[in-house]
């Protein structure tokens, strides 16, 4: 049991707040994407900077609380929340930082996807960024991150330059492949639970216009579209990207009104 008064020195140390079970927004703010997930942490922490991530992950430590970080809450297994624990939330580090001439982005550990294809995009560049502009860079990219551009410029992961990561003793590191490169490629495909990482630095490539939308077929011809699908997409260019789906159509925009709740199967 944490008592109100730690609760309270805490608040007083951070420039972002803490939400509780008691305060009316704490159902929204336990909420991420997979709606099957319902867990209730104790205390949600919502970070201003890096100084506040410092702060959160101290604290948790101190006080014995299982810790769960969230940067999009894309997770399907629901890794943004947790119960009776703390949730560091990392959705107020939004900064970003274009070098053009390095061709590289830096980015906070709260952006998403559209916020990095908003600042790039500007300078003409990208670098793979999944398939849904809402995912959160954080959980994406330290997963793997497939995307749209994936086999031009391989997965989010293989463009990762560089990182600023909050150790589990509260200490502020930098990784890359000449600064703690054991921990550098660690976070590049060695699972999760090496820190909070605050801020991510990325190679950019030069992309100046994608088109891209949906190709539909009947479900009934799904193993007909999908063998010509395996031995059409190893031969396609590079530029060229897709991934096979089983979907109920969107009842929405592209989509015609008359294939809209059907059953199919698509690219």
């Amino acid at each position: 049991m944490v008592s109100s008064n730690a609760i309270a020195a805490l608040q007083a140390q951070l420039r972002g707040r803490i939400v509780q079970p008691d305060d009316a927004e704490y159902d929204a703010a336990r909420k991420v994407f997979n709606a099957m997930i319902d867990r209730h942490p104790r205390l949600i922490v919502y970070c201003a900077d890096v100084a506040d991530v410092i702060g959160a992950v101290n604290f948790a430590r101190e006080h014995g609380l299982p810790l769960a970080l969230r940067s999009g809450g894309h997770n399907g297994g629901g890794l943004g929340v947790c119960d009776d624990g703390l949730v560091i939330d990392l959705s107020r580090l939004k900064g970003i930082r274009v070098d053009a001439k390095a061709q590289t982005v830096r980015v906070e550990g709260g952006c998403t996807w559209g916020d990095v294809d908003h600042a790039t995009h500007a300078f003409g560049m990208a670098t793979p960024s999944g398939i849904i502009s809402t995912t959160g860079v954080g959980g994406l990219t330290l997963g793997g991150g497939i995307g749209h551009l994936t086999r031009r410029c391989g997965l989010a992961i293989d463009n990762l330059l560089g990182a600023d990561m909050v150790l589990a003793d509260g200490s502020m590191v930098s990784v890359s492949a000449d600064d703690n490169s054991d921990l550098y490629w660690a976070i590049r495909g060695g699972g999760g639970n090496f820190g909070v990482v605050t801020s991510f630095l990325f190679r950019l490539h030069p992309v100046h216009t994608v088109v891209a939308g949906p190709t539909l077929w009947p479900l009934e011809q799904a193993a007909e579209v999908l063998r010509w699908y395996r031995g059409f997409i190893g031969a396609a260019p590079r530029d060229l990207n897709g991934f096979f789906t089983f979907l109920t159509v969107p009842p929405g925009p592209p989509f015609p009104e008359e294939l809209q709740l059907q059953k199919m199967c698509g690219v």
